[in-house]
């Protein structure tokens, strides 16, 4: 009997499977031919985006961040490409490497190569983005959504695909129900996901969008923002003190102590906490789902 069982990958069964499937892979050795498991150098010029990437916004200076590195220990991570024709590639996963790449300069790029129909390389891209990849929750959801609906999986078969708790996948999902203008904040950071959760469950669309204004206009927190709801009250909580309304304290934290604890829940797709004490010392927490969640957190942070 087997004693050392393999260990699940983080990557999930579906983008492993794949990946591990020799029938998939026809990089060939330099100079000969053969089905080998190795990685080629390209032609920059060879190869073409993935149509199916998600990811639509690319920070410019975490790319020439990125491009720095490039110059001076070249690409570490191979990228993942299909074989279109004679001498021409497209990108299933790597497009972030890829375009630091290009700005560095480079003319030939390591890679790996693949054979995938366009329902595979959907959803190779889609599990290689959500799980490598900085992701807002608005492009996260998309994902999902495109795998459910495009590769015919069920949440439940997500979840497994993915590594991903079920309740997780359907609370993203859920934000594609808001109105596009709140879609729009959670993608440019101007609201967390929290808060996003939040106004989901805030009733109609004309009440969401006053609620939303509220956070927006007036610093609300999570906890301000699911009071607001809960009460079923739209107006901004106040207080009488010396005869005149004084608005609810701002959180606790500052302003930019919040702006790092949403862009480091970004980074890392988790949920992040910043509790503090009266003496102002306190803990960064930063929640997990399972032990693979935990392992792509940690594999991130050692980037």
């Amino acid at each position: 009997m087997n004693s050392n069982p393999k260990k699940r990958s983080a990557l999930g069964k579906g983008l492993s499977a794949l990946l591990e499937n020799s029938e998939t892979d026809i990089t060939t050795k330099s100079g000969g031919s053969g089905l080998v498991n190795s990685v080629s150098m390209l032609p920059v010029k060879s190869i073409e985006a993935n149509p199916f990437n998600p990811r639509t916004n690319f920070e410019k200076n975490a790319l020439e961040e990125l491009m720095e590195s490039i110059q001076i220990h070249g690409i570490i991570q191979p990228l993942t490409v299909r074989k279109l024709g004679r001498d021409k590639y497209q990108l299933i996963s790597g497009e972030r490497r890829f375009r630091a790449a290009q700005m560095a300069g480079l003319t030939e790029v390591p890679a790996y190569i693949r054979v995938a129909n366009d329902q595979t390389m959907l959803e190779m891209a889609l599990v290689e983005n959500i799980q490598r990849e900085d992701l807002n929750a608005i492009e996260v959801a998309l994902s999902y959504q495109r795998l459910i609906e495009e590769c015919s999986l069920t949440q439940d078969q997500l979840s497994q695909k993915i590594s991903k708790s079920r309740s997780s996948i359907t609370n993203h999902i859920r934000l594609l129900k808001l109105p596009a203008d709140i879609q729009a904040a959670v993608r440019d950071n101007a609201i967390s996901m929290g808060h996003a959760r939040a106004l989901v469950s805030a009733g109609d669309e004309a009440l969401q969008l006053s609620i939303f204004q509220q956070i927006v206009d007036n610093g609300l927190s999570v906890r301000d923002a699911e009071a607001l709801i809960k009460d079923g009250y739209v107006e901004p909580k106040t207080a009488s003190v010396g005869g005149q309304v004084k608005k609810t304290a701002k959180p606790q934290i500052s302003d930019s102590q919040f702006v790092f604890k949403e862009h480091l829940g970004d980074k890392l797709s988790a949920r992040v906490e910043i509790k503090k004490s009266t003496l102002g010392n306190g803990k960064i927490i930063v929640n997990f789902n399972s032990e693979v969640d935990l392992n792509r957190i940690i594999e991130i942070l050692n980037r």
